[in-house]
């Protein structure tokens, strides 16, 4: 149902409901699961009006929602991915939280992961409340792995505890099929997972992109030519597809022609809908630290002029503790609930191979605040498109660092276009520390 975008929102809609308008960007396999949750929500409380609105995906669904809150003519609630709320400029296009309404409600601050949830507090105010974490995780088909002899106990995949590993492991994979033994998005357009895989090595490294308020480069040279190195050297030694868009990249895996994919959890469904047999684990540590290229799912409180009257207030709390109560649902589709006591819920532990990586949890990397990061952003289509030459052979690593640092310093001193203030300076002001090596 669409609601009223361009009116400004009363308290009480038609039968003396509270009026809850939600905006969200989900679709395909997401999109079904939280059309369920919406219909369970409004089925049990018949009280509030809800309206829940799918917009597309990615920089139109920023637009639409940052001139929302700019002209004070916002939805109720949101979704949000949390890197990108640098740019949503906290305390003008966003509402703040009321944390005490939320812990009346069942929800408490102690029962997120404490770096996920202070990621959504700016001044001492809470902005986004997370939804979930959607991290890059390996795929892995159990037959070609079992012929690879790449199982171990249980039929699970053996640990990978290094990038030689890892490579001895596609080599086994690739004598056992004759093919490639990873697929991943290389190529295409907005292709933004070559930025995404980086991401996670890099940060494996403990590398930083940008200081931890957004506003200079912290690049490490050395760390960043070893990650691009590895990456080059999977295409070149012919252990990874070497040009690939991302529904081919799906296709290769989805055919059983590699033994590996590496992609955000999302493709869940589609693999297990195909009968595919497969299973998933977090991306192995082949770089030292455990971590993982992340963003998280979010929501928020678009800005509405006149202040947020009583019962859609409250609605709106409502349905956001009720959501993240409810995130078993939601977790079918991939995605790790950051609600905490979900994660130990009988019924979300029977969730196979979702429920495997639930530890990544604590070990996501998101992309440091800034207006031009976070998913679907500036930075990772500009990044993706620089990095995808590493992969496909058209630029050398040392190249590839040259121009990515070229363009995050064009991001740089690029001003926001919605004209937030940096989340450094929202949180105090603190002065950019850096915290990589060479710039």
């Amino acid at each position: 149902m669409l609601g009223a975008a361009g009116c400004a929102a009363p308290s009480f809609g038609a039968e003396g409901k509270a009026r809850l308008r939600y905006w969200h960007l989900f679709g395909g396999g997401d999109g079904a699961n939280m059309t369920a949750l919406v219909d369970a929500f409004a089925k049990e409380h018949p009280e509030i009006g809800l309206e829940a609105t799918q917009l597309q995906w990615g920089t139109p669904y920023y637009t639409k929602l940052g001139m929302a809150g700019a002209g004070g003519r916002a939805p109720e609630v949101a979704v949000l991915h949390l890197a990108r709320l640098a740019g949503f400029g906290p305390g003008r296009l966003l509402d703040p939280f009321d944390l005490d309404l939320l812990r009346e409600l069942g929800v408490a601050t102690d029962q997120f992961p404490e770096d996920i949830f202070q990621r959504g507090t700016v001044d001492g105010q809470q902005y986004a409340i997370p939804f979930d974490t959607h991290p890059m995780v390996l795929y892995y088909n159990t037959d070609v792995c079992e012929k690879a002899g790449l199982l171990g106990d249980g039929g699970r995949l053996r640990p990978l505890g290094s990038a030689r590993e890892f490579m001895d492991a596609l080599r086994a994979a690739k004598k056992a099929t004759g093919a490639p033994g990873l697929s991943a998005e290389t190529t295409g357009p907005d292709c933004v997972t070559p930025w995404r895989l980086f991401a996670t090595f890099y940060s494996q490294l403990g590398g930083t992109v940008l200081s931890a308020d957004g506003r200079r480069l912290t690049l490490d040279d050395a760390k960043a030519l070893e990650v691009l190195e590895f990456m080059a050297r999977l295409t070149a030694d012919g252990l990874m597809v070497r040009r690939v868009d991302y529904p081919g990249s799906i296709g290769v895996f989805n055919a059983g022609r590699t033994a590996f994919h590496l992609n955000g959890e999302w493709e869940v469904s589609t693999f297990a809908t195909a009968g595919l047999p497969f299973s998933m684990t977090r991306v192995p540590a082949l770089f030292g630290r455990p971590t993982a290229q992340a963003d998280c799912h979010s929501f928020v409180l678009p800005h509405q002029d006149g202040g947020r009257p009583g019962g859609a207030n409250e609605a709106a709390h409502t349905f956001v503790a009720w959501m993240l109560k409810h995130s078993v649902e939601w977790a079918k589709g991939g995605h790790v609930p950051a609600y905490l006591p979900t994660l130990t819920r009988p019924d979300y532990l029977e969730l196979e191979p979702q429920s495997a990586y639930r530890s990544v949890i604590d070990d996501v990397a998101l992309d440091q605040p800034a207006w031009f990061a976070g998913s679907a952003s500036p930075m990772w289509i500009q990044l993706g498109a620089v990095f995808s030459g590493v992969l496909t052979g058209s630029r050398t690593p040392s190249g590839a660092l040259r121009e990515a640092k070229k363009r995050l310093r064009k991001l740089l001193d690029t001003p926001d276009p919605l004209g937030s203030a940096p989340l450094g300076v929202a949180l105090g002001g603190k002065s950019p520390v850096s915290e990589g090596g060479a710039a």
